[in-house]
């Protein structure tokens, strides 16, 4: 945590990942968070754990502590006039409302753009979608694997091309990037507020993340109108921009962008000082005219070795190139841990495990970061907050208006 937010409050009325990983952006960044979860449900990736859909280690489910570090919790049942009345007295003390609700749904509840502006005109709204704010999908539901990874061209991006089935991507892939956006997006529109005092309407789509983290390729596609031709790693343009496996079955990065400043070197280090003077690698454009017998060459030598062989004899060297990690090897990686990016939280439960913290480092300070609120944890302390009594905290619990 850091106070680059401190003092800025956050009503946040969504689930799953995508929203509320903004959310955790926003914390991480010192802002009060709350997150208004229902009492009986809660955010519905509490109950993957228990569900078996996803495994857990120690009881830690990291499918909500990941979106959801450093927050409070209120359970309220917003559909009841009680329970919005509430919601909009929280909405009434923040700078920012921050949703994933269909326009549909915003506007049965009452907490559309216009309702939430009539109780608190001053404050932020903050919209995430799957496919955008206009046009035929704008009250479709989309999580990332359909309107980031599929639509966004990201999937096709990866395709082998041969007709064999896409690669699936990863958990929350693109939810973690797009909150990053609604993130920083949230952070431009306070800069605005504080300099003009007018607010403004942040949205960012699942969609939209894909197209900018795409663009390379789509607008390439666009100016060249084909797409842009798929990944073959037998016959790379630049045989030492490449990725390459190793005798024990480990594999080695390596962006030599400017090749011939570093083909000597890298020849003697991988012990094949011949091809240094080989006429068909003598230059970039040699190599690019022999790719595949220059890439034959090059996939002989790093085989013929371990991945230890290659980190000596590649240390030092001049030129970009890493060890392609695990996940799991991350978590023990010493620049990880040096820069601080992989902080150490612990739950109520007292397990103790990391987390991934958002990216953005303010005065080289690693972030503090707390656990994830348990599902209604802050709810008497915040109503306590707005002035409630404790006989009135009771009652709204015995309505079921607020767990």
């Amino acid at each position: 945590m850091t106070d680059i937010l401190s003092g800025i409050r956050v009503v946040e009325l969504a689930s799953w990942t995508f929203v509320p990983s903004a959310g955790a952006v926003l914390a991480d960044w010192g802002a009060d968070v709350i997150k208004i979860e229902h009492p009986e449900t809660g955010d519905p990736q509490r109950g993957l754990i228990s569900s078996g859909v996803v495994a857990s280690g120690g009881g830690v489910n990291h499918f909500i502590e990941q979106p959801n570090r450093g927050k409070r919790s209120i359970g309220i049942d917003t559909s009841g006039p009680d329970g919005l009345e509430l919601l909009m007295r929280l909405i009434e003390t923040a700078d920012v409302f921050l949703t994933n609700l269909l326009p549909d749904s915003r506007r049965r509840m009452g907490v559309d753009v216009e309702q939430v502006r009539t109780r608190n005109p001053r404050i932020i709204y903050a919209r995430g979608h799957g496919y955008g704010a206009k046009g035929d999908l704008a009250s479709q539901g989309g999580f990332d694997l359909a309107a980031y990874w599929a639509r966004g061209g990201i999937a096709d991006a990866y395709a082998v091309g041969d007709g064999s089935y896409p690669p699936v991507q990863r958990p929350a892939f693109g939810d973690v990037y797009g909150g990053l956006a609604i993130a920083g997006g949230i952070a431009a529109a306070l800069v605005k507020r504080e300099r003009t005092g007018e607010t403004s309407v942040v949205d960012v789509s699942l969609l939209s993340s894909a197209i900018w983290q795409l663009g390379m390729d789509i607008v390439g596609s666009g100016v060249t109108g084909r797409d842009i031709p798929k990944f073959n790693l037998e016959e790379m343009p630049n045989p030492v921009a490449s990725v390459y496996k190793t005798r024990d079955g480990r594999f080695i990065a390596l962006v030599l962008l400017q090749s011939d400043r570093f083909w000597s070197e890298f020849c003697t280090r991988l012990g094949r000082p011949e091809l240094i003077d080989d006429e068909r690698f003598a230059n970039a454009v040699a190599r690019f005219g022999n790719r595949k017998e220059c890439i034959a060459k090059l996939r002989a030598a790093f085989e013929s070795e371990d991945l230890s062989h290659w980190e000596k004899a590649l240390a030092g060297f001049g030129g970009v190139w890493d060890v392609v990690r695990t996940a799991h090897e991350v978590n023990n990686d010493p620049q990880a841990l040096a820069n601080g990016y992989l902080p150490r939280v612990t739950d109520t439960n007292n397990n103790e495990f990391a987390v991934a913290a958002s990216p953005v480092q303010f005065d080289e300070t690693p972030l503090r970061l707390t656990c994830a609120p348990n599902h209604g944890e802050h709810t008497d302390a915040l109503l306590t907050e707005l002035g409630f009594s404790e006989d009135e905290i009771i009652e709204f619990k015995i309505n079921s208006v607020v767990l």
